[in-house]
């Protein structure tokens, strides 16, 4: 039997995982725990940015087989309305301010020297089918067209978040393998903020179905 850890950062992204099932506990955090096709589930709100992910990460995930997200995020050069497959992760706010631009490295090395590649790689794709992404995380709601381009210019990401750079980087400290599946809201705009809420529970819904099938192929 595995152990699997899911992370959601809002109760609608938790909630719309395997609606109704399991048994609710409260460590810290608001968790579900439940059975599927051979594997012990813990489904746990985390709450939103990288600090809350981070942390039930680290107080749940040491003993999990399996760091897994799902839920919701905006689209920087991407399709709305899709989910996708996270293969690869990166924090947009860890690195160093010069006078002329910010200088982005791996989050948790020191942020100095000549730049180098600064993404978490997931696990492999077993087969979902997906459209592979790239995501960028960062403690910050974005809801501007030119800080999204800049963010696809400077780290080719096409999506973006607050929470999966985050619990990528904890996979990597504890040793784990790590898997993400998001569904887009809102295009990273003006309207971002509208469009997410509007978007929320539909989009939290499509991710979790995903998530539902990468559970029942692992």
């Amino acid at each position: 039997m595995s152990r699997i850890l899911i992370l959601a950062a809002l109760p609608e992204e938790a909630d719309a995982l395997f609606p109704g099932e399991g048994v609710r506990t409260a460590d810290g955090f608001a968790i579900r725990r439940l059975a599927v096709r051979g594997h012990a589930l813990a489904v746990a709100t985390c709450g939103l940015g990288k600090v809350h992910a981070a942390l039930a990460a680290g107080l749940f995930g040491g003993d999990a087989d399996l760091l897994l997200m799902s839920g919701t995020c905006g689209a920087l050069d991407a399709e709305a309305g899709r989910a996708y497959w996270l293969a690869e992760a990166v924090q947009h706010d860890y690195g160093t301010v010069r006078p002329d631009r910010f200088d982005r490295y791996r989050a948790g090395e020191w942020p100095a020297g000549e730049v180098g590649e600064a993404h978490f790689a997931a696990m492999p794709d077993p087969g979902l089918g997906l459209p592979h992404a790239r995501i960028a995380s960062g403690d910050s709601f974005i809801a501007c067209p030119d800080v999204a381009a800049g963010l696809v210019r400077g780290l080719g990401a096409t999506l973006v978040d607050m929470e999966v750079g985050a619990v990528a980087q904890v996979a990597a400290r504890l040793g784990k393998p790590w898997a993400a599946v998001k569904a887009v809201t809102d295009t990273a705009d003006e309207g971002s903020s509208r469009d997410f809420h509007a978007n929320l529970v539909r989009a939290a819904r499509a991710a979790a179905i995903e998530v539902e099938r990468l559970i029942a192929m692992l």
